[in-house]
Protein backbone atom coordinates (compact mmCIF):
# COMPACT_ATOMS: atom_id res chain seq x y z
CA UNK A 1 0.00 0.00 0.00
CA UNK A 2 1.47 3.59 -1.04
CA UNK A 3 0.72 6.62 0.95
CA UNK A 4 1.09 9.68 -0.57
CA UNK A 5 2.22 13.00 0.81
CA UNK A 6 -1.16 14.27 1.01
CA UNK A 7 -2.21 11.59 2.90
CA UNK A 8 0.56 11.79 4.74
CA UNK A 9 0.20 15.03 6.07
CA UNK A 10 -3.52 14.67 7.01
CA UNK A 11 -2.40 11.71 9.20
CA UNK A 12 0.18 13.70 10.93
CA UNK A 13 -1.89 17.07 10.93
CA UNK A 14 -4.89 14.73 12.52
CA UNK A 15 -2.28 13.19 15.16
CA UNK A 16 -0.96 16.70 15.98
CA UNK A 17 -4.37 17.71 16.48
CA UNK A 18 -5.18 14.50 18.90
CA UNK A 19 -1.80 14.82 20.31
CA UNK A 20 -2.39 18.78 21.35
CA UNK A 21 -6.17 17.71 22.36
CA UNK A 22 -4.51 15.37 24.68
CA UNK A 23 -2.15 17.83 25.94
CA UNK A 24 -5.14 19.96 26.62
CA UNK A 25 -7.41 17.44 28.70
CA UNK A 26 -3.87 16.60 30.68
CA UNK A 27 -3.55 20.20 31.35
CA UNK A 28 -7.26 20.54 32.13
CA UNK A 29 -7.02 17.25 34.73
CA UNK A 30 -4.03 18.64 35.84
CA UNK A 31 -5.65 22.05 37.17
CA UNK A 32 -8.92 20.13 38.44
CA UNK A 33 -6.98 17.78 40.92
CA UNK A 34 -5.08 20.76 42.59
CA UNK A 35 -8.48 22.59 43.41
CA UNK A 36 -9.35 19.24 44.48
CA UNK A 37 -6.40 18.87 46.53
CA UNK A 38 -6.67 22.40 47.78
CA UNK A 39 -10.38 21.95 48.71
CA UNK A 40 -9.02 18.69 50.65
CA UNK A 41 -6.16 20.51 52.69
CA UNK A 42 -8.37 23.62 53.66
CA UNK A 43 -11.34 20.71 54.72
CA UNK A 44 -8.40 18.83 57.04
CA UNK A 45 -6.86 21.74 58.34
CA UNK A 46 -4.00 22.06 56.53
CA UNK A 47 -2.80 18.04 58.08
CA UNK A 48 -1.71 14.76 56.35
CA UNK A 49 -4.41 13.13 57.13
CA UNK A 50 -7.03 11.61 54.67
CA UNK A 51 -10.90 11.82 54.53
CA UNK A 52 -11.49 8.62 56.30
CA UNK A 53 -8.99 9.71 59.09
CA UNK A 54 -10.95 13.25 59.15
CA UNK A 55 -14.68 11.44 59.68
CA UNK A 56 -13.47 9.16 62.07
CA UNK A 57 -11.90 11.66 64.56
CA UNK A 58 -15.50 14.13 63.25
CA UNK A 59 -17.50 11.03 64.65
CA UNK A 60 -15.67 11.09 67.72
CA UNK A 61 -16.38 14.64 68.63
CA UNK A 62 -19.95 13.89 67.74
CA UNK A 63 -19.62 10.98 70.11
CA UNK A 64 -18.05 12.94 72.85
CA UNK A 65 -20.50 15.69 72.05
CA UNK A 66 -23.51 12.97 72.81
CA UNK A 67 -22.12 12.22 75.98
CA UNK A 68 -21.94 15.95 77.15
CA UNK A 69 -25.63 16.52 76.02
CA UNK A 70 -26.44 13.37 78.05
CA UNK A 71 -24.91 14.33 80.90
CA UNK A 72 -26.53 17.92 80.72
CA UNK A 73 -29.89 16.75 80.62
CA UNK A 74 -29.45 14.15 83.46
CA UNK A 75 -28.26 17.03 85.62
CA UNK A 76 -31.41 19.14 84.40
CA UNK A 77 -33.55 15.92 85.55
CA UNK A 78 -31.93 16.35 88.84
CA UNK A 79 -32.13 20.11 89.04
CA UNK A 80 -36.41 19.49 88.31
CA UNK A 81 -36.66 16.84 90.65
CA UNK A 82 -34.89 19.33 93.05
CA UNK A 83 -37.41 22.31 92.39
CA UNK A 84 -40.56 20.06 92.56
CA UNK A 85 -39.51 19.85 96.42
CA UNK A 86 -38.81 23.92 97.44
CA UNK A 87 -41.05 26.03 98.22
CA UNK A 88 -42.36 27.59 95.03
CA UNK A 89 -45.95 28.36 95.82
CA UNK A 90 -46.85 31.25 98.54
CA UNK A 91 -49.68 33.54 99.37
CA UNK A 92 -50.76 35.17 102.74
CA UNK A 93 -54.48 36.36 103.64
CA UNK A 94 -54.96 38.92 105.73
CA UNK A 95 -58.70 39.17 107.54
CA UNK A 96 -60.07 40.16 110.73
CA UNK A 97 -60.87 37.34 112.75
CA UNK A 98 -62.66 38.89 115.87
CA UNK A 99 -65.52 42.15 115.39
CA UNK A 100 -63.84 43.73 117.46
CA UNK A 101 -60.38 44.58 116.03
CA UNK A 102 -59.66 46.37 112.58
CA UNK A 103 -56.73 46.43 110.21
CA UNK A 104 -56.51 42.72 109.27
CA UNK A 105 -54.11 42.04 111.96
CA UNK A 106 -54.89 38.10 111.63
CA UNK A 107 -53.08 36.27 108.43
CA UNK A 108 -52.55 32.56 107.00
CA UNK A 109 -49.29 32.61 105.36
CA UNK A 110 -49.32 28.95 103.10
CA UNK A 111 -45.35 27.62 101.78
CA UNK A 112 -46.33 24.78 99.33
CA UNK A 113 -44.06 22.88 96.62
CA UNK A 114 -45.42 21.98 93.78
CA UNK A 115 -47.23 19.28 94.90
CA UNK A 116 -49.45 20.81 97.52
CA UNK A 117 -47.17 19.63 100.13
CA UNK A 118 -46.48 22.19 102.59
CA UNK A 119 -47.38 24.06 105.68
CA UNK A 120 -49.72 26.81 106.43
CA UNK A 121 -49.02 29.31 108.96
CA UNK A 122 -51.84 31.37 111.23
CA UNK A 123 -51.62 34.06 113.06
CA UNK A 124 -54.71 35.23 115.13
CA UNK A 125 -54.18 38.63 116.58
CA UNK A 126 -57.08 39.44 119.21
CA UNK A 127 -56.52 42.82 121.73
CA UNK A 128 -54.72 41.37 123.94
CA UNK A 129 -53.09 38.28 122.30
CA UNK A 130 -51.78 36.71 119.38
CA UNK A 131 -51.71 33.33 118.96
CA UNK A 132 -49.84 31.07 115.80
CA UNK A 133 -51.03 27.95 114.43
CA UNK A 134 -49.15 25.61 111.77
CA UNK A 135 -50.67 23.18 109.84
CA UNK A 136 -49.38 20.61 107.69
CA UNK A 137 -49.91 19.67 104.04
CA UNK A 138 -49.51 16.70 102.45
CA UNK A 139 -50.30 16.68 99.13
CA UNK A 140 -52.87 19.23 99.59
CA UNK A 141 -54.65 17.24 102.52
CA UNK A 142 -54.64 18.97 106.20
CA UNK A 143 -54.29 16.08 109.09
CA UNK A 144 -56.49 18.96 110.73
CA UNK A 145 -59.17 20.95 108.95
CA UNK A 146 -58.37 24.16 106.88
CA UNK A 147 -60.30 27.47 107.71
CA UNK A 148 -62.08 29.46 105.37
CA UNK A 149 -58.93 31.87 105.33
CA UNK A 150 -56.69 28.66 105.23
CA UNK A 151 -57.57 27.15 101.98
CA UNK A 152 -57.93 30.61 100.79
CA UNK A 153 -54.57 30.97 101.05
CA UNK A 154 -53.85 27.23 100.09
CA UNK A 155 -55.59 28.01 96.76
CA UNK A 156 -53.92 31.28 96.21
CA UNK A 157 -50.26 30.00 96.37
CA UNK A 158 -51.45 27.02 93.76
CA UNK A 159 -52.91 29.83 91.58
CA UNK A 160 -56.31 28.73 91.77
Amino acid sequence: MHVTATEALIVAIVGAALGLAGLGFAVWASIRVKRVRDSQRSLLGGGRRDLVDFAVSLQGRVDDLNSAVDEVAAGLARVDRRVDGTVTNTAIVRYDAYEDTGGHQSASLALLDSARTGVVVTAIQGRDYARIYMKELDRGRAAVALSPEEQEAVERAMGR
